[in-house]
Parts: structure tokens; sequence; C-alpha cells
């Protein structure tokens, strides 16, 4: 969606979606994305419809959608910089009865220190952003910088000097918070990794695990997940492994629509929306 591109969103997030439920409203239906799919979960069958590039969902019938958004991975920091820390997604039931305007967050740039991730976003207009946003990861540092915070896990930080890894945030509208990226090592060149949305990086150069969003997309758990950090680069070229779920190792970028870091000198991986309705 060009109206939007691709900012980073920052800031406190809405507290809710605009449009409340009906008591006992059912599930709508509605078009639109990359692909479609029939899943089940718990038994009940889906329509899943997979948001990989920004677009508008296409209501059909008003009522319920649950929305699994998943915003970009922050970027890690050029030459022996930490990897940028993965966006944690957001979950949510929403009520619409109009067409939805869907934004996917691109990823954080390297740089010195890399950006942080953009967010994904679905608004009910096409002039003003409202109701469900996932916030982007922090980028990692570069040489003797700490990583930078980010609404969803901290950047890296660098491998110069024992620099701090970027905190974790706490803005998504369902609560949950991103993890924080570790340190840099006293023992040079061994950059700090980025967190993960899920969990923290560790202390070597490693990045943190992602999100296991596999029940939710009805497939057997550790199938699919979401917001790993990235790795951190060390002076060789190496370093540590991107953490599950799409973050990039070392020098190697996010994983596209995963919302993973990237790892050190790499750019971050972009979001992914998913919308899913009963049959």
């Amino acid at each position: 969606m060009s109206r939007y591109g691709n900012q980073a969103r920052s800031g406190t997030a809405i507290s809710g979606w605009t449009r409340r439920p009906s008591s006992g409203a059912s599930y709508g239906v509605a078009s639109g994305g990359s692909s479609s799919s029939t899943i089940t979960v718990g038994g009940l069958s889906y329509t899943m419809l997979t948001f990989t590039a920004s677009g508008t969902l296409t209501v059909t019938k008003a009522g319920l959608f649950d929305i699994l958004a998943v915003g970009g991975g922050g970027g890690g920091g050029t030459g022996y910089g930490g990897g940028g820390g993965g966006a944690a997604p957001c979950q949510q039931t929403i009520y619409l009865d109009a067409n939805a305007y869907i934004t996917i967050g691109g990823g954080g740039a390297t740089g010195a220190p890399a950006a942080n991730g953009n967010a994904s976003l679905l608004s009910v207009t096409s002039t003003t952003v409202l109701g469900l946003t996932a916030f982007g990861g922090g980028g990692g540092g570069s040489s003797q910088q700490v990583g930078r915070g980010g609404a969803s896990g901290g950047g890296g930080g660098g491998a110069d000097s024992p620099n701090a890894g970027g905190l974790g945030g706490s803005a998504q509208v369902d609560g949950l918070t991103g993890k924080n990226g570790s340190g840099g090592s006293n023992n040079y060149p061994n950059p700090g990794g980025g967190g993960g949305g899920y969990s923290a990086a560790s202390s070597s150069s490693s990045g943190g695990a992602g999100f296991d969003a596999s029940s939710w997309r009805g497939e057997s758990a550790l199938t699919t997940r979401y917001c790993g950090g990235g790795g951190g680069r060390d002076a060789t070229g190496g370093g540590g492994s991107g953490g599950a779920g799409g973050g990039g190792g070392a020098s190697s970028a996010g994983t596209a629509n995963t919302g993973g870091g990237g790892g050190g000198n790499a750019a971050g991986g972009s979001g992914i929306i998913l919308v899913r309705f009963k049959i």
C-alpha cells in the first residue's frame, strides 16, 4: 500500500480495534492477499488469507476475523555490529463491516547503527491509520555502538567493546513483549545477537528464538516460526546463527515475510499479515 509506504511506526499502539463486535457476532467472509488456503484448527475449518505485500482485505460479509500480524525485523549493524531484533507478532480477533487496508512493514536497513524494522498494520480507512499494529524490531549496533531499542525485540550490541543490546518493548496492542538483544562480548570480535520477538538473545552472537505460529496456522508444532533475532557478525565474516523463526545469520538478511532480524551487516526481513475466518 503505497499510501503508507514502509514508514516505521513509533509511540503507543492503539489500545483496541475501532469497531467492536456486537454480542454473538459470527465470522465474516473476505478475500485478498497473495494466497488463500483452507486450514483446520481445533477441529474447525477456516479460510486463511496470506498477505506478503500491502493490499486490500475485501470484506464480502461483515463479521469477525482473526488476525496475526508480524512487523519487519530490524537490520544488522555494519562492520561487526550485532544482528537486529525480530519483530513480535500481534494477535487479535476483530469485527469488520467494510474493506480494510493492509500495510506490510519492510525490514530495517543495515547501517551504523542499523535501522529499526517497519510496522505492519491494518486500517479501516484509506487516510487514517487505526487499529491493529505490529511494530518492527530494533536495529543492531555497529562497532562500539549499543543496539537500538525496538517496540519488539531489541538489537544486539556492537563488538569492539561490551556494548549493551537494545531493550525490547511492550507497545503491542495485545500486551505481548519483545525480548532484549544481548550485549557485545568483551572478547573482540564477538558482537551480540538480536533479541527475538519472544526470546532474548543468548550471551553469545546468536539471535533469540521467534514465536511459534504453527497452532494458529493449523500446523504441527514448530512448523512455522516468526520473529527470530539476527546473529552477530565477526571479523572473519562468520558469527552467530539467526534465531529460529527467520532471523538472518551472520551477514545474511532476515528471511522475507518472517519479521526476522538481519545478521550483522545485513537487512531485516519484511513482515506478514495472516487473516482467517471460519467456514
